[in-house]
């Protein structure tokens, strides 16, 4: 059996990979879980699945986690606490692979541990990759670790790469990448109406069900352009060789355009649990829960160019991908604080991009050598953007 540390285990992703798990008991044990705060459903999952480890970042929360774990009979399983904790059970022995699940650049670090570390790293966290760029590349590199995207778009492109593509390299035949985004709540939207758009309608995606930050980064098109930075690290990509492609039914989940014309597609019903499977069982294959795709029920299949007008966030992501360096950190921390703002009631929906693109203008393109660097970066853009925030009209 493989040991399996979930970073994030009570998020979408991480609930979709203990389902999962679940099916293949036989294949897969749970060695370390963590969460952020969400204690009730880490200790049901703790219940069912027995692991070594539960890690709750806040002291107090996780103190009272271990008596309550107690108290209900569950024993072998030992409670940590603090961001140390993350890095530590990244890297434990026994464990074989690593979900990379904690959303945005909270997850930099435990995953580049399990990189070092030379896991398996199933890696949904697109912010850890964005914001240290080569630098996780080269650890990956250095430890011999396997990198799996779970993203549905980077999975799929993963899929149409040839049988021994490995995480990184350029595969000579392929020109570009067709990379799809369902254009999220407000494809369609009047522009004049998004000046008000509510945070609830924000999270209302048409096609998946995410968390509140990645479904306000969907509404945004940000989320596709993280992808984009992110497809361009995992494959080699320059920024202009990926295409963003508006598909709103999300079945064709990305497309490799190969030299001598041949496209390739990977398609499929719109469930993190396939991208999860192919993963974990990768290079085989097994049972995912979902149910087969019917494509006499979906009948047709639309496509698009994007709308920089309506999706700003889109274009400032190229801009950040092809400048380099700590760019793209910068972009990331400057959205994480607007996205933030934006779910508490404190800034419009449109003010996100204008937030970002402020803040990135503030700094210039410095080489990305070190981890230090980009976390440097990372907390001075933060600082920038909510200084910048406060100048704002209420």
């Amino acid at each position: 059996m493989k040991g399996i540390c979930i970073l994030g285990s009570t998020g979408s992703i991480g609930v979709s990979t203990l389902d999962v798990v679940g099916r293949h008991p036989g294949l897969y044990r749970v060695v370390a879980l963590t969460a952020n705060k969400n204690g009730d459903l880490l200790f049901e999952q703790c219940q069912r699945h027995h692991p070594e480890y539960a890690v709750l970042l806040d002291p107090a929360q996780a103190e009272n986690f271990a008596e309550r774990l107690r108290a209900a009979g569950v024993t072998g399983t030992k409670v940590l606490t603090g961001t140390d904790a993350l890095q530590e059970v990244a890297s434990l022995p026994q464990v074989d692979s690593v979900m990379a699940a904690i959303v945005g650049a909270a997850g930099l670090l435990p995953t580049l541990a399990a990189a070092k570390a030379g896991k398996h790293v199933l890696l949904a966290n697109k912010e850890a990759l964005v914001m240290s760029g080569p630098l996780f590349m080269q650890e990956v590199t250095r430890s011999n670790a396997v990198l799996l995207p779970i993203d549905s778009e980077h999975n799929a492109i993963f899929q149409c790469m040839p049988a021994n593509y490995r995480a990184g390299v350029r595969a000579k035949s392929a020109r570009r990448i067709l990379l799809t985004a369902s254009g999220g709540p407000f494809l369609k939207t009047p522009l004049d109406a998004l000046h008000d758009v509510t945070p609830d309608q924000a999270c209302a995606h048409p096609k998946w069900e995410m968390g509140r930050k990645i479904s306000v980064d969907s509404a945004t098109m940000m989320n596709k352009g993280l992808e984009l930075i992110e497809a361009c690290l995992l494959f080699d990509m320059e920024p202009d060789d990926v295409q963003v492609v508006i598909h709103p039914q999300s079945i064709i989940h990305s497309l490799v355009d190969y030299v001598d014309g041949t496209v390739l597609a990977q398609m499929g019903n719109p469930d993190m649990r396939v991208p999860i499977a192919h993963a974990m069982a990768w290079p085989d294959r097994f049972e995912s829960g979902v149910e087969p795709l019917d494509l006499f029920a979906v009948k047709q299949l639309n496509f698009e160019a994007p709308d920089f007008v309506r999706f700003p966030c889109l274009r400032l992501a190229y801009d950040a991908a092809r400048a380099g360096g700590i760019m793209p950190a910068v972009l990331n921390a400057a959205n994480e604080i607007a996205v933030e703002w934006f779910l508490d009631g404190r800034l419009r929906f449109t003010q996100i991009p204008a937030v970002i693109e402020h803040t990135m203008g503030l700094f210039s393109a410095d080489a990305a050598d070190s981890i230090d660097t980009v976390l440097q970066a990372d907390a001075a853009a933060r600082a920038k953007a909510r200084e910048y925030i406060g100048q704002l009209p209420s």
